[in-house]
């Protein structure tokens, strides 16, 4: 349609710092565990303890929503992992990919890093996500080892970015 404006055009994110209980928060990492939880299905995973991918609460530094307007569209969160800052949940919806959400709340969550005096920020995602490692990458993030907890997921993609 001429003149009609879709989600995805003018969109200025704001990202806001909000509990990790948030009731958006937690309704975008439902949406973004119902996305991704399919591609991962067919994997077996014999572990003993919890889940590699699992977040307890009380090591989360930060987390963030991004809103457009009062609608919220992207989730991300920074968590303590041994001596690093790592981010967790990163999770745009559909409708607003390709418009800057993402950067923004990496930008957040880097900001977040910085503020904390650490040099760097750490991630993880999986090997099925191939559009979130193009995404770092572009982003500046280069390849490191697997670290703890994502040992025992030895397909998984781990990153770090210098920060200083």
């Amino acid at each position: 349609m001429v003149g009609h404006t879709s989600p995805q055009t003018d969109v200025s994110p704001r990202v806001l710092v909000v509990d990790w209980d948030d009731r958006d928060a937690e309704s975008l990492r439902a949406e973004m565990s119902a996305e991704v939880r399919p591609r991962y299905a067919h994997l077996e995973l014999a572990l003993r303890g919890p889940s590699p991918i699992a977040v307890d609460h009380a090591t989360v530094h930060q987390t963030f929503v991004a809103y457009v307007g009062a609608e919220p569209v992207g989730h991300a969160a920074v968590r303590w992992n041994a001596g690093d800052l790592e981010l967790k949940r990163m999770f745009v919806r559909p409708a607003y990919r390709g418009t800057g959400t993402a950067t923004a709340l990496l930008h957040a969550a880097e900001a977040s890093v910085r503020a904390a005096g650490r040099p760097r920020m750490i991630l993880q995602t999986g090997h099925l996500q191939p559009e979130a490692v193009r995404f770092y990458e572009r982003s500046g993030y280069h390849r490191i080892p697997l670290f703890a907890p994502y040992h025992v997921l030895p397909q998984s993609n781990c990153f770090a970015r210098n920060l200083d």
